[in-house]
């Protein structure tokens, strides 16, 4: 029964983490500095409904980028109005419904990379998306023939996640899974070994009837 219940919790444990969460390795440094080439990343399956500004998504848009899904951060969704880039002392910033965005994750502050505007009202069902490292990101600003660069919500394949919590218990119900597997297999082959020697021990039955005298 141990070994079951052990079978049963790695099981579920394996299959709730990869219908819950996917994972892959930076190639690109277009995310930069928040993550690195080389940086492992984790994030949850999430409709591209749920996702909001300043979310990092993974998505796939094969007429873009081909195969494969792409990292980028959420700064549109339906309904917004974005722009660049307004002045807001020596630096320039993005607006977003007029209102100039804070981007502490941007590369060396550099919230607009390309010295080329935009203004892009973002359609219902879509996202506007720009990488961290604006001045090396193929990202939204390239495509304004198509929908503005904006890519629809159906195209996201999870939103990326820093947090350990979800991605932990799932490691921590493999573990228990396994150690409770293997602590059944062993009781299982000791009950099999006492079982046995105690059958040893029993004398045979003489092969004919005998009376007592």
């Amino acid at each position: 029964m141990v070994g079951l219940l052990g079978a049963a919790l790695g099981s579920g444990a394996f299959a709730c983490g990869k219908e819950t969460y996917g994972s892959g390795t930076v190639s690109a440094g277009s995310m930069a500095p928040t993550y690195e080439p080389g940086d492992r990343i984790v994030w949850e399956r999430v409709d591209g409904s749920e996702v909001r500004r300043g979310d990092v998504v993974m998505f796939s848009e094969p007429g873009r980028y081909g195969p494969g899904v792409v990292m980028q951060r959420v700064i549109g969704v339906g309904g917004d109005h974005v722009a660049c880039c307004a002045a807001v002392g020596s630096r320039r910033r993005i607006t977003v419904n007029g209102e100039p965005v804070a981007e502490p994750y941007v590369w060396r502050g550099d919230a607009d990379g390309l010295r080329r505007s935009y203004d892009v009202e973002v359609p219902e069902g879509r996202l506007f998306l720009l990488g961290d490292r604006r001045g090396n990101a193929r990202d939204s600003r390239f495509f304004a023939s198509d929908h503005d660069g904006t890519v629809p919500v159906d195209a996201v394949r999870g939103r990326v996640t820093d947090s350990p919590a979800g991605p932990a218990l799932i490691v921590s119900g493999l573990a228990l899974g396994a150690v409770l597997l293997v602590t059944g297999v062993g009781l299982g082959i000791g009950a099999w070994a006492v079982r046995r020697r105690a059958r040893a021990l029993v004398p045979p039955p003489p092969p004919w009837p005998v009376r007592p005298v």
